[in-house]
Order: structure tokens, then sequence, then C-alpha cells
């Protein structure tokens, strides 16, 4: 009798265990339990089937051969038993037997298994607010929600949605009922900004910008209080500590989710700190004859070393293979994660990976970083546009510890994260990237390419050469009186600021700045600014040799414009 290979969820980890084994093993008697009825989706695609990106539900469910992923085609084609609509209800590690319990009949039976697979995924976190089952609240965590939000957009009787919580599945169903639908949408997180676990403050503001030029309004660091009913168990709108009242007749929950471990639990298998299950790097749990994988399982993180729940399709697809190859008698190894991460929104891609600052610092790195704005294409070449990036490296071992980066070209901006990460599970240092060998073209990079530059720039403030200051701390400093900016840029560029705020914008071009030092303000805190950054920092060293020492705005106007668009309230020409 071949090898008994029992899978218990049938979404992501579940379906690739199952043909990784049968591959490895044609003998083997594999065994795929799902409480739903649908299985084997792609379930990162369903904002964009609520948006009309996809247009058919199915099309989640179907192989790049058009294949619709169902019973059938595991029997048929994979030589798979599924068992939908079954429910795993306990685990017997003894007699190696799994209880399972058929939903519609209410009749149960023994699985005997050899391995076990747990890929029973996560639960949507639903704040415990009054409200929160009316009917017209949703957590789109699977198919059927998604058909059912989807219908009601296209009914045309929604007018106005709320999103409580602003990571990348609430942004994304914002995105698709804003842009196609047109209902007027309202994010709420309680967070002081959006994507708070993925970006820093100043990215995630850039990030927000942009839905808040699309119309889509953005309320940070306010508490739901509850749902309110309308009669008939219908919504009316939301309570907000500081908003008060919010009309809409949605409601999406996207306050992210905990991993589904209770039978992991009960059967006696170790949990980590964020309650999800424990397994080593060969996704073993604390019994080696069951395995663990996807969105109930936490994963060490290779640049902190902390125990991590990264609820990902990708890491999941990943980790069943490795599953799949052990199950059957390999070696197979997955030693974790660096938590990569991707958004598109509107017209910006948005990507990270490793730690933010505040994840560095929590972690107990000092870390710095060293952020650009420069063009992702050579500046020359048509399709160019800004991009901003920003390395974080930790000040005593130069240890780079994250990236993040977001512009106009997602492609381009996912290729730089990328990079890095592929780098960081091997710990490089600033020069490592600074010196990283990457594909130059005009229509795809610089001959420079940002990278490169960020991670120079990184090293200039280490060494102590470049003296930088955030573009949040200018924009607080100078917006209480208490900055002069030296714009080292054109006349004509510079002279918006000038007309603004009078002797608090100095206008010293850098080709005569050389000559022209000694105009420099003395006698009040002044800051050296261009559009990017890098004149500014040229400016810094001709300064320094005079013994003048004055920072300069890291990302420059450039950055300054993007955090805060009406700073000039006059579109300027750099």
């Amino acid at each position: 009798m071949g090898r008994r290979i029992v899978i218990i969820g049938a979404v992501a980890l579940g379906p690739k265990v199952a043909c990784r084994a049968r591959r490895l093993d044609p003998d083997a008697d594999i065994l795929l339990v799902d409480r739903d009825d649908l299985i084997s989706y792609g379930g990162c695609g369903i904002p964009y089937y609520v948006s009309d990106d996809v247009s058919d539900l199915v099309q989640l469910r179907k192989t790049t051969y058009d294949a619709v992923r169902d019973e059938a085609f595991f029997r048929d084609y994979k030589r798979i038993r599924v068992k939908t609509r079954t429910e795993a209800t306990a685990i017997d590690r003894r007699a190696r037997t799994v209880t399972l319990r058929d939903l519609d009949k209410g009749v149960e039976e023994l699985a005997p298994y050899d391995a076990l697979v747990l890929g029973t995924g996560s639960i949507p976190f639903v704040p415990p607010v009054q409200g929160a089952s009316l009917k017209g609240v949703f957590s789109v965590a699977n198919l059927h929600d998604a058909r059912t939000v989807k219908a009601l957009l296209m009914s045309g009787k929604i007018g106005s949605a709320v999103v409580v919580g602003a990571g990348p599945i609430g942004l994304e169903m914002a995105e698709g009922m804003a842009d196609l639908w047109g209902v007027e949408t309202t994010v709420v997180e309680m967070a002081p900004q959006i994507l708070p676990q993925a970006l820093g403050p100043d990215m995630a503001r850039l990030a927000q910008n942009e839905l808040e030029r699309r119309e889509v309004r953005v309320l940070t660091g306010d508490r739901l209080l509850g749902v309110l009913d309308g009669g008939s168990g219908q919504v009316k709108g939301v309570s907000m500590e500081k908003a008060g009242e919010i009309p809409c007749q949605l409601v999406v929950f996207a306050t992210g989710v905990r991993p589904n471990a209770a039978l992991a639990r009960d059967a006696g298998l170790a949990l980590g700190p964020a309650g999800g299950i424990l397994v080593d790097d060969r996704m073993r749990t604390s019994d080696p004859n069951v395995y663990a994988g996807g969105d109930c399982v936490e994963l060490r993180n290779l640049v902190s070393g902390e125990s991590v729940h990264m609820p990902l399709g990708s890491l999941a697809n990943r980790q069943g293979r490795v599953i799949g190859t052990n199950a059957t008698g390999g070696h197979a190894r997955f030693m974790g994660t660096v938590g990569t991460f991707c958004i598109k929104l509107f017209g910006l891609g948005v990507a990270r990976a490793g730690l933010t600052e505040a994840q560095a610092r929590a972690a107990g790195f000092d870390p710095v970083c060293g952020l650009m704005g420069m063009s992702d294409r050579a500046h020359f070449y048509p399709t160019e546009k800004m991009m901003f990036l920003k390395l974080i490296a930790d000040r005593r071992t130069r240890k780079v510890l994250g990236v993040e980066a977001l512009g106009e070209n997602g492609d381009a901006v996912k290729a730089r994260v990328d990079a890095v990460a592929a780098l960081l599970p091997h710990g490089p240092t600033t020069e490592d990237v600074s010196n990283l060998e990457v594909g130059y073209s005009p229509p795809y990079a610089s001959a420079m390419d940002i990278l490169n530059a960020c991670a120079n720039t990184l090293e200039n403030i280490l060494d102590g050469r470049n003296t930088p200051m955030s573009a949040e701390q200018f924009l607080e400093q100078f917006k209480k009186g208490e900055l002069t900016v030296v714009d080292i840029r054109a006349p004509e560029t510079a002279g918006p600021g000038q007309a603004k705020y009078g002797e608090r914008w100095v206008s010293i071009p850098l080709d005569t700045l050389s000559e022209r030092w000694a105009e420099v303000p003395r006698d009040r805190d002044a800051v050296l600014l261009c559009s990017s950054g890098l004149r500014s920092y040229e400016s810094q060293r001709i300064l320094a040799a005079k013994g003048i020492e004055l920072p300069h705005v890291q990302g420059g106007w450039f950055l300054l414009r993007g955090l805060d668009p009406g700073l000039l309230e006059v579109e300027d020409k750099a």
C-alpha cells in the first residue's frame, strides 16, 4: 500500500502539496479536504474581481491552460481524492488518524495518515463592535463574500462604502469600489498611517495622497465605535471616535487575519507568539509526522530572527512544494521570509522587503535610512517616471535591514525591491547594495541605478559626510516658522518659494554657491534644498569646506511636493 497523505485545507497550500506529492510518489494515497465547496483559487485576486479587472469569478479558479480546479480536475488530472464540504474536527496523533465530518450529511469518518498536512489558513479579524453582523457588512474572506459584494455594487444600490482597515486588502478593495463603480469610499484606520505594517510614514503619506487624489477619503488615527443599523438589519453608516457618523450602505472589514490554528492547538501542537503553528525549516510541526504551512503558521523573519505571521499566497505556494517533497520522503527546506510585499494603488506601484524603521528599532537595531528620488529609467528616455526608494541599515554593522519603493512604473518599483529581497537572507551591507550589479539599458534603468545611488547616499550618511533632514521633520519645523530654506536650484525654480515665504526662502543656485557662500544665513536655522537631494548634498560639501554645517532635505523638493502638494500652491517647473 502506498504512503497515506491527508491534507486539511485546499485553497493555496494544500493543492500545491498534493500535486507535488503526486509527482514524486505516483502510488501515494492523497486525500485533500476542505470545508468549502470552492477550492484551489487565487484569494489575492478577490479585490480585482470586485473591481472587475477580473470579470468572471471562475477565472480565479482556472489553471493557465483554462481548466477549472474543482474536484473533478484533481481526480482526473492529478489522481487526488478531494472531499469538499468536509471539516476536520480532531487529530489523534498517537493513532495517526483525523476525524472528518461531512457538513451536509453530518456523518463522521476516520482518515488514517502517514503524513498529515495542515493548511487551514487564517480567519478574518472583525473588531467586536456593535453592528458587525448587520447585512451589508463583509470581510471578503472567500469567493462567496466576493460574489455577494460585487453583486451589490453592480446593483447600483451602493452609493457609499466604508473600508475598515488600511492594509493591502482594504486599500485594494477601496480602489476597486471607487475606480470602477464610482462608489463614494472612505478608508478608516486606527493607526496613524495607511499600510502601517508595510511602510514607513513618509512612503505611506505618498501612497495616501494618491488615494485622496483619486477621491478616496482616508481617515487615520481614528477608531471605529460601531456600525449603525438603518432598520431591518441594513447598514446606514459607521460611528467613529473622532470623525463621528459616516453614512454608507456597505462596510468592508479588512482589519487583518489571525492564524486558523484551533485544530493544531487542540491536538497539542506547539504554537508561536502570534498564535500560528510553529514549524521547522522542513515545515514540520512539533510532531514530525504533521506538517503545516500557509496562513496558519509562523515563520522566521530572516532579517530580525523573530517569529512572524506572514499570510501571503506566494509563500504558501513555495512552502507547499517543500512539504510535498518532505511528505514523500525528501529533504527540502524553507528557511523563512523577509516579508516581501507589493501593491498597486491606482497609478502607483508600492513595494517593500525586510523591516521598516520602526520594526528595526523594535527588533533592537539602530536604523539609519537613505532616501532617494530619481528617474526609474534613463532620465532622457520617454517613459521615465520619478521613483522614491528608501534603504534602511543598522548604524553599527551597516547591515541592510529593509527597502521601500514607490513610483508610477510599478514593474520598476517591484524589480528594485526584489533585487534587495534576494540579498536580505544573506545579511548584505550597504556596500553590497552600492556595488550590486543590475541590468542596464535606458528603457529600464539609469547607468547609475537608483539602488546603487541610494546605497551610496546611505554610506555617506553612515560615514558622516552627508547630514540629512527628513522631509517630515522639515515640513513640521518649516510650518512652525523655525527654518529658512537655502534653495540651490535655478532662480526661476526657486521663485515660487521666494514669492510665498520671502526672507525664509533664499535662492543661491549651486553654480554660484562657491562665490556666494557668505550669503548663507548664519543667524537662524537653515536647510539646503534641491529637487532630489543630490545637488543639495554637493552644496553641503562645499559649505562644509567653508566651516558651515547645514543639513539638507533628504529626497528634496520632489519628495516634499509628494508629501505636501500644497506647500507652495503653485506648479513647480523643476
